[in-house]
């Protein structure tokens, strides 16, 4: 049961948020209105995506460090993992951009880092996948990681307040805090947070386990 219960805590923490989201009473803010429940799915999945890839990074020093694959292993997953809410997050936020901005894409800052960012790490997998040898994919995927991480944190969180942008937070405009007044968003938006982190590394745990079993699976053929 040990091992299990944080799987337990995601499926909770998630129904709740399914449920809460949808159905709790929400402020009327001008121009988000009943929009503004997109902020337990968009802005929580990006969080669980920055969270996945802190961790990719971690274990892409380990790696560097140790060369062992098994760091690999979890450095690429956590990845996967993080490009896969990455595009949700764009798609629910571009849904929410088309209520509340008039258009499902706008030249903004946020939006053209995190288009940027993403593509950065889909050419991550593009390269890992070029290269045969599999501990030159590992090292060299390892440190196109720390160097990706390192240029896809400023381009959506510092460059926006830089300059304008529509988003909350940046470009001189308030953020959620400076103007919501009912902490009922609290309630759904942190425990949102942490079941999607949980559910992308559930799922990342769940491949890492497969990418194992298929290297065991290839080296006894080999072997044979």
């Amino acid at each position: 049961m040990r091992a299990y219960w944080w799987k337990l805590l995601a499926i909770l923490l998630l129904a709740y948020t399914l449920v809460a989201g949808l159905l709790m009473d929400v402020p009327r803010l001008p121009i988000l209105n009943e929009t503004i429940r997109a902020l337990f799915f968009h802005v929580t999945m990006w969080f669980g995506m920055i969270i996945l890839l802190v961790i990719a990074v971690v274990y892409a020093i380990k790696y560097l460090r140790s060369g062992d694959l098994n760091h690999d292993d979890m450095a690429v997953e956590c990845t996967n993992g993080a490009v896969l809410f990455g595009v949700l997050g764009i798609v629910t936020g571009s849904l929410w951009a088309r209520f509340t901005w008039g258009d499902f894409w706008t030249n903004d800052p946020k939006l053209n880092g995190a288009a940027i960012g993403l593509l950065m790490y889909f050419a991550y997998l593009i390269l890992r996948n070029s290269i045969q040898d599999i501990y030159q994919r590992a090292r060299i995927s390892a440190v196109y990681s720390i160097f990706a991480f390192a240029v896809f944190i400023p381009l959506i969180f510092i460059l926006p307040r830089l300059t304008d942008s529509l988003h909350p937070g940046s470009g001189g405009n308030p953020g959620f805090n400076a103007y919501d007044l009912d902490s009922n968003l609290r309630k759904v938006f942190y425990p949102a947070i942490v079941g999607w982190a949980l559910l992308g590394v559930w799922i990342a745990s769940i491949r890492v386990r497969l990418r194992r079993l298929s290297r065991k699976l290839e080296d006894k053929l080999i072997n044979q």
